[in-house]
């Protein structure tokens, strides 16, 4: 088990499946890896797991049937360009996630993410009001988000 270098990490509950989930989640993105797993006679299935997430502290706990994820609390991730917004939008409906709008989706395990082009919070917090509502009503509409769409929308411009 790591020593919990990090004063404030995230836990999500899981009923199982954490450690494979863990795996599956460091595999997606940059400075991401297991730091840390705590069996408690379960090796297939371990109570605690301990990652890092891009840089970010999380934590898996698999402890049964008492809590179920909900969309109250995401994983958001920043991401650079549309090449990436649409790998990991893919990457995480991969085997049974589910979109949903605005950029939100719940990948296989029931964790739900944000997947936010840095576009969208670019656009929307540009000091240009009228503009900004126009990406917002964009974005509105759409599940993955299209940069070039929000980019249009920022300029007036009919989106399609």
């Amino acid at each position: 088990m790591a020593t919990l270098e990090k004063k404030v990490r995230t836990c999500f509950w899981f009923q199982s499946g954490g450690l494979r989930a863990a795996e599956y989640y460091v595999s997606l993105l940059p400075d991401s890896r297991i730091d840390g797993v705590m069996e408690h006679g379960n090796a297939a299935d371990p109570m605690v797991v301990e990652f890092t997430l891009a840089g970010a502290p999380m934590m898996i706990l698999t402890a049964g049937l008492h809590y179920k994820l909900t969309p109250a609390a995401s994983i958001s991730v920043l991401t650079k360009d549309q090449e990436e917004t649409d790998r990991l939008w893919a990457a995480l409906l991969d085997a049974g996630g589910q979109e949903s709008m605005c950029g939100w989706l719940e990948d296989r395990y029931g964790l739900s993410w944000q997947i936010v082009p840095e576009a969208l919070p670019r656009l929307m917090n540009s000091g240009d009001g009228p503009a900004a509502m126009r990406v917002r009503d964009a974005m509105m509409q759409m599940r993955k988000i299209d940069i070039a769409a929000i980019e249009a929308a920022y300029r007036g411009e009919t989106v399609s």
